[in-house]
């Protein structure tokens, strides 16, 4: 039986929220955009900087929205479902499809450390040095424009200009080009949770007032998000001492690091039955959730 999540109130959330003046404004001008957005993202980077968010489960689930919102923006009928799919039951040397490929480049970016060669890594398709050449597009530019969004603008224009139908290499390396600019260790997937398609066909200034919006919604998403995945990592953590399977304690830390988990990827328990034994004890704890709601090739995570 799939896992409904229990209701969680507002009162265990200890995220700080970002303030209502943020997201309720209405800015006029291109300045009181950028300024907004500066906000949402100084707000941001401390919610990242806490302890109590599983980062690397956060922008695992990112990444996975900003494929979903990829292929949307080719037209692809894939949702979450079956990228996830396509992902997690992937067998070396398989071909996961245009949208599954997608949906490991971003996966990938969000796994290591930025940097050209990670971002190659996780671009297979493009050299490193088009990928170094695409991230200093803002300095080459000359542009007269400063700031960490300005940068990610210039970023993602120049890509699209070259690949214009393929809108997430472009939003890949723009919200790589943010984390740089940011001083973040990862790539934070951002840019494809906020930009619509049609901002996709703008440039220069209109471009980069659209990028300034988008980053002010996704703040607010990653930050629910965020939150959300902290009440549900402590209730995790909670229930592990229970957990008496040999291995159970590196089995969690998968949970805590990834979307989805087929139990298969749990190696460090004694077999696939006992895998399948652990999440649904996880389960019935109220501690991870089914996600395909399957009898079979199912699928948990926080």
């Amino acid at each position: 039986m799939t896992y409904q999540p229990t209701d969680i109130s507002d009162d265990q959330n200890t995220l700080p929220k970002l303030p209502a003046w943020v997201t309720s404004a209405r800015p006029k001008t291109p300045e009181d955009v950028a300024f907004l957005s500066g906000a949402a993202l100084s707000h941001l980077h401390l919610v990242l900087e806490r302890e109590d968010v599983p980062r690397s489960l956060l922008r695992a689930r990112l990444a996975l929205r900003a494929a979903e919102a990829c292929v949307t923006h080719q037209g692809r009928p894939e949702r979450a479902g079956d990228l996830r799919d396509a992902v997690a039951f992937l067998h070396p040397g398989d071909s996961p499809g245009p949208s599954g490929e997608i949906a490991l480049s971003w996966q990938r970016a969000v796994a290591r450390p930025v940097s050209v060669d990670a971002l190659q890594g996780a671009l297979l398709d493009v050299g490193p040095e088009r990928i170094a050449t695409w991230l200093d597009a803002y300095d080459q530019c000359g542009a007269g424009h400063v700031g960490a969004a300005s940068r990610a603008a210039a970023v993602l224009q120049t890509v699209l200009e070259e690949r214009p139908r393929d809108p997430s290499t472009a939003l890949l390396l723009a919200d790589a080009a943010l984390a740089q600019a940011l001083g973040w260790t990862h790539v934070v997937p951002l840019l494809a949770l906020g930009l619509k398609r049609g901002d996709l066909r703008t440039e220069g200034d209109e471009l980069r007032t659209s990028v300034h919006r988008a980053l002010v919604a996704a703040a607010v998403e990653v930050i629910r998000e965020g939150a959300d995945l902290a009440r549900r990592a402590a209730r995790l953590r909670e229930v592990a001492p229970r957990l008496r399977a040999k291995g159970a304690e590196d089995a969690v830390t998968v949970f805590l690091a990834r979307d989805a988990v087929a139990p298969a990827a749990l190696t460090s328990l004694r077999s696939d039955r006992a895998a399948r034994r652990f999440c649904d004890r996880l389960v019935d704890l109220g501690a991870v959730r089914e996600l395909t709601g399957r009898d079979t090739f199912r699928l948990y995570g926080l």
